[in-house]
């Protein structure tokens, strides 16, 4: 393995990393991150705390931490420090990220006994981007006060189920039969208290597959429910759509800004997500629900327009797919209420994996296979269902491939920009050419997308706070 030695332009290691390493008489080597380094020599660090005080920890990047092996050998009921308090610490010092250096913080530390198989370790640096590759003996002088424990769970004995979906509702019925008292009920839609599709949502279905559907029929329908007429009358009056004149109705928001297409589809996003309530606990650095729906609804928006016209999908639908594309989050809080807090705080500490890893250790399942089977239950598009159960497989070709496609590409568009959670995950080219998408021209659209963050973020907020 071959890393990537700095070059003059290169920023290097914060002066307070260097002056440390140096006091302590640790020799390192400063080395651009990179997707092909092995992870089991990347550390990763977190801080965490209870009310007896702080505790760093250090594990390898190929592994799972473990919060509930975490209380069995310590005791404690340890979570990630807020990110407030993060960044305080981290300013004070001049650093982006937290160094994987226990001499920097005061408080003790625990690290993981795996993580010293390695010859070379590679930790953060404190500047984005940038490790410090340490020789093992180095590394063990720098834990001469830590700990060591078995607390991570090696990704390779977690297997994200990403592409059998044929095993999904067996998976899904041992996930609620294990977690949930209802273990009588054998039939997974009696297993699964979930509220009957709204009778908006019904008929929205039916116009958008209705080709004799005109404005004044969508009008009568998003008319008729507050919950809808507010966000898409205020939507439509939103900066972001430039609107000329002032917007009173809906039929005005239709007519002059949004378009059929656009309004019917939102409506539907809207009303799908409006049926399951939001989870008052989400994880520290989630971007907000709804601003994550529209903010991958407008970039799949702007894809799906790139690619050559003989080769686009229904627009609205793929819009629809990126409102309702993180719709299993919701299910999960939903049909795992006391779990889904364990969840969140699992994602806290394991910020440099998908979150199928965590779902996967803790349930058994992912949002993306309760997600898409809600959907079909709910006789959605099978486009719809689809583009839920496969947007993490970037190599997805199955039927109706550009839907799952373009949410892939939506979604590691914009976690490369810090919006989303998760670790950024690189683009194959495999996925920009079965979309007949340029690289430069799929940056160019998030980059538009994002010059309208402001006017998005105040879009989101008419649909709700996460």
């Amino acid at each position: 393995m071959t890393e990537v030695a700095l070059d003059t332009a290169t920023p290097h290691a914060p002066s307070v990393i260097r002056l440390l390493l140096e006091k302590l008489g640790i020799a390192y080597r400063e080395v651009l991150d990179h997707p092909h380094l092995l992870p089991e020599r990347k550390a990763q660090v977190v801080l965490l705390d209870d009310e007896v005080g702080a505790l760093l920890v250090l594990f390898p990047q190929n592994q799972l931490l473990d919060l509930n092996r975490l209380t069995e050998l310590t005791g404690r009921k340890l979570a990630a420090v807020p990110l407030e308090r993060l960044k305080q610490m981290l300013d004070k010092h001049g650093l982006k990220q937290l160094p994987g250096i226990p001499a920097l913080t005061s408080s003790p530390c625990l690290y993981e006994e795996s993580l010293l198989k390695p010859e070379k370790l590679l930790i953060h640096s404190g500047e984005a981007g940038l490790l410090l590759e340490i020789e093992r003996d180095d590394f063990k002088k720098m834990l001469n006060k830590a700990s060591a424990g078995n607390f991570g769970e090696p990704l390779s004995r977690i297997r994200p189920n990403l592409d059998r979906p044929t095993d999904d509702r067996e998976e899904i019925s041992q996930a609620v039969q294990a977690f949930t008292a209802r273990r009588i009920q054998q039939r997974l839609e009696n297993t699964i208290e979930i509220p009957p599709l709204a009778e908006t949502a019904q008929k929205i279905i039916k116009l958008r597959v209705d080709p004799n559907a005109t404005i004044d029929d969508i009008t009568g329908v998003v008319e008729t429910d507050p919950a809808l007429a507010a966000p898409v009358v205020r939507g439509a009056a939103s900066p972001y759509y430039a609107s000329p004149g002032k917007i009173r109705s809906v039929e005005d928001a239709i007519v002059r800004v949004l378009g059929f297409d656009l309004v019917i589809n939102l409506a539907l996003g809207l009303a799908l997500g409006k049926t399951l309530s939001l989870p008052k606990d989400h994880p520290q650095q989630a971007t907000p629900y709804w601003q994550q729906s529209i903010y991958t609804a407008a970039v799949i928006e702007g894809l799906t327009r790139a690619m050559p016209r003989a080769e686009r999908p229904e627009a609205g639908l793929t819009y629809l797919a990126g409102l309702l594309h993180n719709f299993g989050y919701l299910l999960l809080a939903h049909v795992f209420p006391p779990h889904f807090s364990l969840i969140c705080r699992h994602l806290e500490v394991n910020p440099h994996l998908c979150h199928s890893y965590v779902e996967q250790h803790l349930l058994g399942i992912s949002r993306e296979q309760i997600g898409a089977w809600l959907m079909r239950f709910w006789d959605m598009p099978d486009e719809l269902a689809t583009a839920l159960r496969f947007q993490h497989d970037p190599y997805y070709d199955g039927d109706h491939a550009p839907f799952p496609n373009l949410a892939c590409l939506a979604v590691r568009l914009l976690r490369a920009r810090g919006i989303g959670s998760g670790p950024d995950e690189p683009i194959p080219d495999e996925l920009l050419d079965r979309l007949s998408i340029s690289r430069e021209k799929a940056e160019d659209v998030v980059s538009k997308v994002l010059e309208a963050e402001a006017l998005l973020r105040e879009l989101a907020s008419q649909f709700g706070q996460h």
